[in-house]
């Protein structure tokens, strides 16, 4: 008896712990499916970011984060009041952002996911180009300055641009700033495309932040976390039949095999020709073969 009191007081606290990470998380990561999916969605990047950072902090509590972009911004604020121009602001923001409070690239250890979690970057001063840019273009959202994401292959940055002053910005190299041709020259563009340098929207940031957590999730076999990645992806673009395959294959590797037969039978439906379907359909048969097992 006294182990069975034990036991319903354990569930009790799991129960509750659950409940009060769903109560953080699910709101939220509603709105980051109606933002993905192009729905109206209230969610800035910011708090879209930390959305998406649940996934590696369960419960993550956003004040906190969202406080220290305010106090970042503010301090900017003060510093740049009397910026005659946009070269003046952005030289005293980078200073400060990048040489005193040593925000800087995580190059030793890239692929780490906490790098893509915009408030271990906060924390830690440290992550990869998308996530830093992230906090950049917030930073420049509180000061109402016009700072625009740009999507180069392979390397996120931001742009500065007024209308009469206008550079870009790598915040994983501590703020340098660079012109179109170095851009290209960075993303190994042969020939100069003006639609390689234009700006990206929050959806599209948000997407990459994802994507770039699915490859690091996947590589290092964090099936339950890349399948929380897949569900956003399913979610939000459920016209892509290859999303269906990807978390078909996480649903086995969890052995959960009734979702690895629905994913794997709608990929199939999806695409009736798939050069793959051999392999799938033995896959489906392997699930159902697991299925019946259980009874």
């Amino acid at each position: 008896m006294v182990i069975d009191r034990s036991l319903a007081r354990a569930r009790d606290v799991i129960l509750r712990t659950k409940r009060a990470c769903i109560a953080v998380d699910e709101p939220g990561r509603t709105q980051l499916k109606h933002l993905l999916a192009g729905q109206r969605s209230d969610l800035t990047l910011d708090r879209a970011a930390l959305v998406l950072a649940t996934i590696e902090y369960p419960g993550l509590p956003m004040a906190a984060s969202l406080r220290t972009l305010d106090v970042l911004a503010e301090e900017i604020r003060d510093r740049t009041r009397n910026a005659q121009n946009g070269h003046e602001f952005i030289s005293a923001t980078n200073q400060f952002l990048f040489h005193e409070m040593g925000f800087r690239g995580n190059a030793e250890d890239y692929y780490n996911p906490h790098n893509s979690c915009l408030n271990e970057v906060l924390k830690q001063r440290s992550g990869i180009p998308i996530s830093l840019s992230v906090m950049y273009l917030e930073i420049a959202r509180r000061l109402e300055r016009p700072v625009f994401g740009i999507g180069l292959p392979g390397h996120f940055l931001v742009q500065y641009n007024d209308g009469h002053y206008a550079t870009f910005i790598d915040p994983f190299q501590g703020g340098v700033l660079l012109s179109a041709e170095e851009c290209y020259q960075m993303a190994s563009v042969k020939h100069p495309d003006p639609r390689v340098l234009q700006p990206v929207d929050n959806r599209q940031i948000l997407f990459r932040m994802i994507n770039n957590l699915r490859g690091i999730y996947f590589s290092r076999r964090l099936y339950r976390k890349a399948l929380q990645v897949m569900d956003l992806l399913v979610d939000a673009t459920p016209e892509l039949a290859d999303h269906y395959k990807q978390r078909a294959m996480l649903h086995m590797q969890l052995q959960q095999m009734g979702a690895a037969r629905a994913d794997l039978e709608r990929y199939l439906e999806m695409v009736p020709d798939a050069e793959d379907r051999a392999e799938r359909e033995a896959q489906i048969r392997t699930a159902v073969r697991w299925l019946a097992s259980l009874n």
